[in-house]
């Protein structure tokens, strides 16, 4: 089915009124602004790993906002229990029956704030949620809301008392994405906004709800793939699993992350096709949380960043011939 350019202006008008809103609050972060939102528009769960301080929850207060999606936050902990997440069915005596009580997970945002805190148990009561979208309570599955999108927060340092997340759970994450440090004029620009503001609080405005987000994501289904792109998408994730440099390479998800980002970037950039750059500009982000290095580079800061560039520097772009017209 072909894509209308009315279609194509609306992915690319309310994407940019979402990103400007956001700034309101964000200051200067417009890259990882756009990753994250490419994510959630693709329909996909995001990690964000930076240091403490640096606004993560701040954007995913700010996202939810602009959207107009129920957002809960988690604080994960060593003693947190998966029942803590997904909550459980309590006595109501009042009329002699179990009833379910639920948790914070029913939401339409879900924050994970420093999600590698919890226990292995804990944390693989997300994975049926992140993958399947519901919960099993009881033996009864309950439907989480749609969209469901989680953000997980990380800290790359004091690993002392943190576990790990597996795997199979970081392959569930469509990016990830680090925030960085403001530079001076930002920082500066920071302290002005929060002194003439004079509240904590940034007022943002909502610029679309849960419905128009889902229409964004059918609209982007539309995005054409050539065959060419698809063949550039698995050489590159090939590439990690045949490089010396890593012990695991990328999964089948890792390219299926690539073909979704892809596609919803050029919807948000106006077009109704991808081009290579449009996988060159989320090859990173989404592939370097799914690559495990041999022992010898864990030390070597942003070492699997460096190997996926090598990647894209060794695979042949394809040549794209005349972009198809909407």
């Amino acid at each position: 089915m072909a894509i209308e350019r009315s279609e194509l202006k609306m992915v690319s008008t309310f994407s940019s009124q979402i990103l400007d809103e956001i700034e309101k609050a964000v200051i200067g972060k417009r890259r990882p602004l756009e990753i994250i939102l490419t994510a959630i528009l693709a329909g996909g769960h995001i990690l964000i790993e930076d240091f403490p301080g640096l606004g993560k929850t701040l954007i995913a207060k700010s996202i939810a906002t602009t959207l107009g999606l129920d957002f809960k936050r988690i604080q994960f902990t060593p003693d947190l229990l998966p029942t803590d997440i997904t909550g459980g069915y309590i006595y109501d005596r009042s009329k002699s029956e179990f009833m379910l009580r639920r948790g914070p997970i029913f939401a339409n945002i879900v924050l994970g704030d420093e999600i590698n805190r919890a226990s292995p148990k804990t944390q693989s009561a997300l994975l049926e949620a992140m993958q399947e979208g519901q919960v099993t309570l009881e033996g009864e599955t309950a439907r989480l809301p749609d969209p469901f999108i989680v953000l997980g927060t990380q800290n790359p340092i004091e690993y002392e008392g943190t576990f790990p997340l597996p795997e199979a759970q970081l392959d569930r994450f469509i990016v990830k994405v680090e925030v960085g440090y403001p530079t001076r004029a930002e920082e500066i620009e920071i302290l002005d906004r929060r002194h003439i503001r004079q509240e904590e609080d940034v007022a943002l405005n909502q610029i679309i709800n849960p419905e128009q987000l889902l229409a964004i994501r059918k609209v982007i289904e539309k995005v054409h793939v050539s065959p060419d792109i698809e063949r550039y998408i698995v050489s590159l994730v090939h590439e990690t699993r045949g490089n010396k440099e890593i012990a695991v390479g990328a999964s089948p998800r890792g390219s299926l992350a690539l073909l979704k980002l892809t596609r919803v970037w050029a919807a948000i950039q106006g077009r109704d096709h991808v081009l290579p750059d449009d996988v060159k500009k989320f090859a990173i982000p989404a592939l370097v949380h799914r690559l495990i290095l041999k022992p010898d580079l864990w030390l070597e800061p942003k070492a699997a960043n460096k190997i996926i560039l090598d990647v894209l520097g060794t695979v042949p772009v394809p040549v794209m011939e005349e972009p198809l017209k909407a």
